[in-house]
């Protein structure tokens, strides 16, 4: 075994998306940085849909780039449509997504991690974690050379095992065209992790000059899209549209009559798959009542010919997949440059994780991406950046970052990972974030900047534009708060300015003054938008759209924020209401059999996080929150365990 000459603070083993998130937060917080991947032209590969953002992911996206990550300013620079989701909705649930030309983003990525300072990377195929005195200390590789390091963060995404399944062939693969990694997984068994599969899909991919467009519904981008990163003002590249067609009753007959010939439905691919992301087999068997499906056609890419078919993910033969493809409207002489398959592989059950992401057993080994049983971009990306900043934290010796549910959908998406025990293959939803209504993704820099900041990710610049979004935001919630408008008084507000006769007309529709009212409470009224209120009184300088927004969401939906932030309040009580590390439950009178075995396998951090596990009921939190109180009071030693 040769040893590599340098020795890294932090080693992340894969270059997707949770590999390069992990690695330039490390790098970027100090850290010599090394991030090996199987094959240098497929870092941040969009192995699936070549998208970015969509319902809570977006927010994800948002998040990720408030607290320092790169994905957002990437797609920014990258995406060739990008539209506002659920724009007719409340602001909890809106969401922004963007269509990416997949080699660039790809070739950006792989730039920015070329330029970053502190960060190696290399071309290596891993194949065993290195341990010693049961701490990770570097990984081997295929050519039996040993990269030494404090840290290592494994980010394998499909390639543990990776077995690709096209009708009744299967073959090793992490992607299509690319070798799995067949040995890593061993080194995990032998370490004692517990290691599962799970199984996603790809639909076919076509030549756009053999698609009749004309038959299918146009979908345009915004006509001004809003970018994803906080810094960057405005989209200027042009945009590509996509389009929307469906499936029909004949599609299905021809998925129904060759079922048999799937490989999800013959029994060869033993993995769960994702419930929320169907493959078109599934969707015709589990909602055999629908005549139609819908079906996205997005373009790759501005230099490339090739067409996604978002929405007919299949296992099927080839065969079938061109005679199903050829069956719905404006792809009956569609060309399949790709086919579509399911991708089986390793993953290991999060629980087996801390908060950090760091393992339980294996201190200085970090897990992030599908290897944790997630499915997407944004879900791996937000994942490899907590690993990332907390790998760095361990080695400066600096306590590590752990965000709670009423901060962040990444801290939302962490604890379920390590609280649910979850077996199939997670996807962020809004629904999972009980505090979705503050954990908006207009916000997400106001929640977590300042975090940023701390850490080392945020630098000055950045810092000092966030300072001023937020002052200006102050600044014109207590203007419009402290502005009165009296019934039966000339329209006159301050210095003698007249109200804008249109501005004027627009309020009173909406009901006469009665009484003296502020700009904040004409504000609340439904029909009343900022703009319409906004110029009544001049701002020290003009204001940007996105602190209009937020000027906007925080007057007329105060009542319901306050009242969230009340709920808030409670949920931190019960996060800060620790549990031991070595807690004994065993010594715990009237907990269920269930219960104490859930307490024990994912030891708790708090009793919050208890009250989450599948098991534990609340007659087993207020059992333990009483004897946690006596243990506080009495130092019982007995029940605390060494700790």
């Amino acid at each position: 075994m040769n040893t590599y000459q340098k020795r890294y603070d932090v080693i992340v083993v894969g270059a997707g998306h949770a590999g390069c998130e992990a690695a330039l937060a490390a790098a970027r917080m100090g850290c010599e940085t090394l991030i090996v991947t199987i094959n240098l032209d497929t870092i941040a590969k969009m192995s699936c849909n070549p998208a970015i953002g969509g319902l809570a992911k977006g927010h994800l996206v948002k998040e990720i780039d408030a607290l320092g990550g790169e994905m957002a300013k990437t797609i920014d620079k990258t995406g060739i449509q990008f539209r506002r989701l659920n724009t007719k909705k409340g602001p909890a649930v809106r969401s922004s997504r963007a269509q990416a030309d997949k080699k660039a983003y790809q070739d950006e990525m792989k730039r920015v991690l070329e330029a970053e300072e502190r960060l190696d990377i290399k071309q290596v195929l891993v194949e065993e974690l290195l341990v010693e005195n049961g701490k990770c200390i570097g990984i081997l590789s295929q050519t039996r050379t040993a990269y030494l390091g404090e840290t290592v963060i494994l980010t394998t995404g499909t390639f543990l095992k990776g077995i690709i399944h096209i009708g009744d062939v299967s073959y090793s693969a992490g992607r299509a065209g690319e070798s799995s990694a067949e040995k890593l997984s061993e080194s995990f068994l032998n370490l004692g992790f517990e290691i599962g599969r799970l199984k996603t899909g790809t639909p076919p991919r076509v030549n756009a000059h053999t698609i009749d467009f004309s038959q299918m519904e146009i979908q345009p981008g915004d006509e001004d899209p809003l970018p994803f990163s906080f810094t960057t003002e405005r989209i200027t590249q042009s945009q590509l549209p996509c389009y929307l067609t469906y499936t029909n009753e004949n599609t299905h007959a021809i998925i129904r009559e060759n079922l048999h010939r799937s490989a999800m439905y013959s029994g060869r691919i033993v993995g769960i798959g994702p419930r929320y992301c169907p493959s078109i087999e599934d969707k015709v068997v589990r909602f055999a009542e629908k005549t139609g499906h819908q079906v996205f056609v997005e373009p790759e890419g501005r230099d490339t010919d090739e067409i996604y078919l978002n929405g007919i993910s299949a296992s099927l033969p080839e065969d079938v997949q061109v005679e199903m493809v050829h069956s719905i409207k404006g792809l009956e002489n569609a060309e399949i440059m790709r086919f579509g398959y399911a991708v089986e592989y390793d993953f290991a059950p999060a629980t087996q994780l801390q908060p950090t992401l760091e393992t339980k057993s294996v201190p200085g080994l970090y897990f992030a991406g599908q290897l944790n049983g997630t499915t997407g971009y944004e879900e791996a990306a937000a994942q490899g950046l907590m690993a990332g900043i907390n790998a760095a934290l361990k080695v400066k010796g600096e306590e590590p970052l752990i965000l709670d549910r009423s901060q962040a959908y990444v801290a939302v998406l962490i604890d379920d990972l390590v609280t649910l025990d979850i077996r199939e293959p997670y996807r962020m939803f809004t629904s999972r974030a009980e505090y979705r209504l503050t954990l908006r993704e207009d916000n997400a820099d106001l929640r977590l900047t300042e975090i940023g900041k701390r850490i080392g990710l945020v630098d000055d610049n950045r810092y000092r534009q966030f300072q001023r979004k937020a002052e200006n935001i102050q600044t014109e919630l207590k203007r419009l708060h402290e502005t009165v408008l009296k019934p039966g008084e000339p329209p006159l507000i301050g210095g003698g300015q007249v109200v804008p006769a249109d501005s004027w007309a627009t309020i009173v529709k909406t009901g006469e003054l009665k009484q003296p009212t502020s700009l904040a409470e004409l504000l609340r009224r439904p029909q009343l938008h900022y703009e319409d209120i906004g110029q009544m009184i001049l701002t020290p300088e003009i204001l940007s759209e996105a602190v209009k927004e937020q000027v906007e969401i925080q007057i007329k939906y105060e009542g319901y924020i306050q009242r969230q932030q009340r709920q808030i309040h409670q949920f931190k009580k019960m996060e800060n209401f620790r549990i031991p590390d070595a807690f004994d439950y065993d010594e715990v009178p009237g907990l269920k059999a269930e219960a104490r075995e859930k307490l024990m396998k994912i030891r708790p951090a708090s009793i919050g996080q208890a009250s989450r596990l599948p098991g534990v009921s609340p007659a087993d939190i207020s059992i333990l929150t009483v004897i946690l109180h006596q243990h506080n009071a009495h130092g019982d030693s007995r029940i605390a365990g060494s700790n």
